[in-house]
């Protein structure tokens, strides 16, 4: 199976179907709520974490129900576009940070210390997350095509 065909055989819902938006849109929200979130270490337990490893798993979940629903093409669109999302926040919050302040405003050490460090963790990860994601969409593409669409517990 290459990029621009899918498998032979297997069958995949049309990405203009009404809900391959909304999972668009969880996936891309998900991936920028959690980077947002990574800002703060948590304490859950015996294990200390960053915010983000709550929701961050429910973003390879989505990614997963869109490369089993509608295949690989219009997930890899979904990836490609929450990587662009995450970007663009990450130099949005670096240029907001590093503007002049409006007179008056007495918040910009809260400002950065939440939000200047995002553009850091999302530049970090973000090129791990593109590479995983890509590989963990393709992989499952490719079993369910070896698989003739049985065995879904092998594919989750």
């Amino acid at each position: 199976m290459n990029e621009t065909k899918e498998a032979v055989g297997v069958r995949y819902a049309k990405s203009t179907q009404s809900l391959y938006p909304f999972f668009a849109a969880a996936f891309c929200g998900l991936l920028l709520i959690s980077n947002i979130g990574a800002t703060k270490l948590i304490h859950f337990g015996p294990i200390i974490t960053d915010g983000g490893a709550f929701l961050f798993p429910l973003v390879y979940i989505v990614g997963d129900v869109l490369t089993e629903v509608y295949g690989f093409k219009a997930a890899r669109k979904v990836i490609f576009m929450g990587f662009a999302m995450a970007v663009l926040a990450a130099i949005t919050f670096y240029l907001v940070q590093i503007s002049p302040a409006a007179d008056g405003w007495e918040n910009q050490s809260a400002f950065e210390s939440i939000l200047g460090f995002v553009p850091r963790i999302v530049l970090a990860s973000v090129c791990g997350f593109l590479i995983g994601q890509l590989l963990n969409s393709w992989s499952l593409a490719l079993i369910k095509g070896y698989t003739k669409e049985r065995k879904l517990w092998v594919r989750l």
